[in-house]
């Protein structure tokens, strides 16, 4: 049986996630308190944690449905991100889309996934098991110890250091191209 969320409770999600998206864009998500979004969303403390247990969920709730979106196209979208392309080709696909995902809501991985959070937290085991799925397709070596590797470099502090030294989306979009058309090249 399905329970249904009382009115009340989900004008507060709603006001709360209002709240901490306007604060997570406006400066350094890590800063982010849980008495900051109670204020902001004008609810009282008790009333956000009964729902979420640290800004962490919050940011991994806004988080959650660009992810999903992400997700389903890896699944079923088109190629070269969704099936039918070339291992390498879909790699190269997945990483543009990261790094649009990244550029659009950076300020959101931020609060969610940084430092060991990352692995725990979000979609991180589907970007994992998609990636090295790829790899194994490709024949690539050791496809277990490559695949964080190749993740590493869409972590959010290494997207946002790059981006502050310059670096842009387009540029990291066809770096992280070029290594996933080598590291899915077959082997001599």
């Amino acid at each position: 049986m399905e329970t249904r969320e009382r009115a009340d409770a989900a004008r507060n999600r709603a006001k709360v996630l209002a709240a901490a998206a306007e604060l997570f864009a406006a400066g350094d998500p890590r800063s982010v308190t849980m008495e900051d979004i109670a204020r902001a969303a004008g609810i009282g403390r008790g009333t956000l944690y009964r729902r979420y247990p640290d800004v962490t969920s919050i940011a991994a709730a806004l988080l959650d449905e660009h992810e999903r979106r992400l997700q389903e196209r890896l699944l079923r979208g088109a190629p070269p991100l969704g099936p039918g392309a070339p291992p390498g080709e879909r790699l190269a696909a997945f990483f543009a889309a990261m790094v649009d995902l990244l550029d659009g809501h950076s300020h959101l991985v931020l609060g969610a996934e940084t430092g060991t959070k990352r692995f725990t937290v979000g979609a991180y085991g589907f970007w994992r098991a998609h990636v090295l799925a790829l790899l194994r397709e490709a024949g690539t070596p050791d496809p277990e110890a490559l695949a964080d590797t190749l993740l590493a470099g869409l972590a959010p502090e290494v997207f946002l250091h790059q981006r502050a030294h310059g670096v842009t989306p387009d540029r990291l979009t066809s770096s992280l191209s070029r290594l996933a058309r080598a590291v899915t090249a077959p082997g001599p």
